[in-house]
């Protein structure tokens, strides 16, 4: 495989790219600051030295100007990518965005809209070279409108559906596409926040992800207890959830 890892410097997309990395894989990463992609390259390296170098370009999900010539340096760096892996969003809290509307414009901007962009350049590369795998981290918060993250939850429900429909689309132009919908991970993301018991691991996290990439699943829940819960929830009758506090 030869991966590109939009977030690969830090808390899930790092975990992934470190597996892919240790098994042989082609790597190549995407993030916004030049010091921790020099440092997450290099660790790369050292996990498997027999690889050509890991290369990485700055990308950041703000910018969609520099969309383009990223990929443009991956393509180059690793003589055409198979695998685009986007781990890489924005989070705040409900409570947070309530009361910054500059804040909430950005977040959806990111999460959404630049997302989907990004994405659908690097579609349109993989399926005019015969296919390969799109995988795109949304949220079990996109399952179902739910108090303490709705806005959030909005943006990765529409990129949820983003992807069912690229699936749909593309599956025959040999297309994989990969929906993975973690519950709580405990990343820099996570961090202050208190953890549910079936909170996941970045390095388990991470193995469950590559092994649903090699599968070619469509949708993956991680840890897997919550497909469990998101299949209670999005059956709860819409007065159940104004009562509760989900």
């Amino acid at each position: 495989m030869k991966a590109v890892i939009v977030g690969g410097t830090s808390g899930m997309g790092r975990a992934i790219a470190r597996r892919l990395a240790e098994r042989g894989d082609s790597t190549f990463l995407l993030g916004i600051g030049d010091d921790d992609l020099a440092r997450s390259a290099a660790d790369l390296q050292s996990r498997h030295p027999q690889r050509a170098d890991t290369g990485s370009a700055i990308c950041d999900l703000e910018r969609p100007e520099q969309f383009a010539g990223a990929l443009d340096a991956a393509d180059n760096a690793l003589h055409g990518f198979d695998a685009f892996i986007v781990t890489a969003a924005m989070f705040a809290t409900q409570e947070a965005l309530e009361a910054d509307i500059e804040l909430t414009r950005r977040l959806v901007t990111v999460n959404y809209a630049n997302t989907v962009v990004l994405c659908e350049l690097a579609r349109k590369r993989l399926v005019a070279r015969g296919g390969g795998r799109l995988v795109v981290f949304s949220s079990v918060a996109g399952d179902r409108g739910r108090k303490p993250v709705a806005i959030y939850g909005s943006s990765k429900a529409g990129i949820a559906t983003y992807l069912e429909a690229m699936d749909h689309k593309f599956h025959a132009a040999g297309l994989s596409v990969l929906c993975v919908k973690p519950g709580f991970v405990k990343t820099a993301m996570t961090a202050g926040l208190t953890p549910p018991p079936f909170a996941g691991e970045p390095d388990d996290v991470a193995k469950t992800v590559v092994r649903a990439m090699d599968r070619g699943k469509p949708v993956l829940y991680v840890p897997g207890m919550w497909a469990l819960v998101m299949l209670v929830i999005r059956w709860l009758p819409r007065f159940v959830m104004r009562r509760i506090n989900f």
